[in-house]
C-alpha cells in the first residue's frame, strides 16, 4: 500500500457500515479520504477518531440522487485536494417491494436506480476524467455491489434491488472495456457480498415486520460478513500489482453459528 500514501480516495456512502470501514482502513494506510453522504456529522465524527491516523478524512455532504451535487463534490475535490486517484462507488439502498405486487413503487424503482446505478456512473466518469487531467495512468475503481448481482434472491422483496446491482455487474465490465479501449492503465473492480451485518436490511425493510423477523431469524443461523472484511477486500485489490486487474471479489457467510 505504500504507492497510496498521501492519495486522494473518494468514498461515498461513508457515513456507516461499509463505507465507514473503508474509510477508516484507507486512512490508517496512509490516504487522503473524502467520504461523502446525506448525513456528513457522522463521518466528521469517524475522521475525530483517525487523527492520529497516517492519512485523512474529509466529510462531504451530498446527495447522491442529484446531479448537481456529485458535480459540485468533484469541483470541492478539485480545489481542496487535488483529484481523485482512487473512486470507491459504496453508496447504495434497498427499497423492500414486489414488481407485482400493490406495495410496488415506482418512486421507489426510480431512487433505487438513481443512486445505486445513476450515481455510480456518474462519480465513476468524473474520477476517470480527473485522474486522465492530471496524467494519473495507475488510478483505480471499485464498485461496491452485490451477489444479488449474479443471482435473483429468492422472495419477491428485492427483485428490483437485484436489477440494480446486475447493472453493476454490466457496467463493470463495460467500464474495463472503455478504459481498455482509453488505453490507460486505470483499473476497475467489484466487490459483491452477501449478507453484511448493518442496517441495511433494517433500512430497506421498512415497516414490513414479518421479513424483518426472517432476516432476523437468518443471521441466527450464520456469521454475517462484517464491514471490515470488505473493507479488507478493498485494500488487498489496491495491494496488488499494477499488472494484475482483478474483476468481481465475491463473498459470502460460510461459517455456522452453534
Amino acid at each position: 500500500m505504500d504507492r497510496w500514501v498521501g492519495r486522494v480516495a473518494l468514498v461515498t456512502g461513508a457515513s456507516v457500515g461499509i463505507g465507514a470501514a473503508i474509510c477508516q482502513k484507507l486512512v490508517e494506510c496512509g490516504l487522503v479520504v473524502v467520504g461523502c453522504a446525506r448525513n456528513a456529522d457522522k463521518i466528521r465524527k469517524l475522521g475525530e477518531g483517525l487523527k492520529s491516523a497516517k492519512g485523512k478524512l474529509h466529510a462531504y455532504q451530498c446527495d447522491l440522487s442529484k446531479e448537481d451535487e456529485i458535480l459540485s463534490l468533484f469541483e470541492w475535490i478539485k480545489s481542496n485536494v487535488g483529484g481523485v486517484d482512487v473512486c470507491i462507488n459504496n453508496a447504495g439502498f434497498g427499497d423492500y417491494g414486489s414488481l407485482l405486487g400493490p406495495e410496488a413503487s415506482v418512486s421507489g424503482w426510480k431512487s433505487m436506480l438513481d443512486v445505486n446505478v445513476v450515481a455510480l456512473c456518474l462519480c465513476t466518469k468524473e474520477s476517470v476524467n480527473s485522474m486522465r487531467q492530471r496524467g494519473v495512468d495507475d488510478g483505480q475503481i471499485i464498485h461496491i455491489s452485490s451477489l444479488s448481482g449474479h443471482r435473483v434472491p429468492i422472495g419477491p422483496g428485492n427483485h428490483f434491488y437485484s436489477a440494480t446491482k446486475f447493472c453493476v455487474r454490466s457496467l463493470t465490465e463495460g467500464h474495463r472495456q472503455e478504459l481498455k479501449e482509453l488505453r490507460t492503465n486505470i483499473r476497475v473492480a467489484a466487490i459483491s457480498p452477501g449478507f453484511v451485518a448493518t442496517d441495511f436490511f433494517t433500512n430497506a425493510l421498512h415497516s414490513d415486520n414479518t421479513s424483518a423477523q426472517n432476516i432476523t431469524e437468518l443471521f441466527t443461523t450464520m456469521k454475517p460478513i462484517e464491514p471490515v472484511d470488505v473493507a479488507d477486500a478493498v485494500i488487498y485489490i489496491l495491494s496488488t500489482p499494477a499488472h494484475v486487474q482483478v474483476h468481481d471479489i465475491m463473498m459470502r457467510p460460510t461459517q455456522q453459528k452453534t
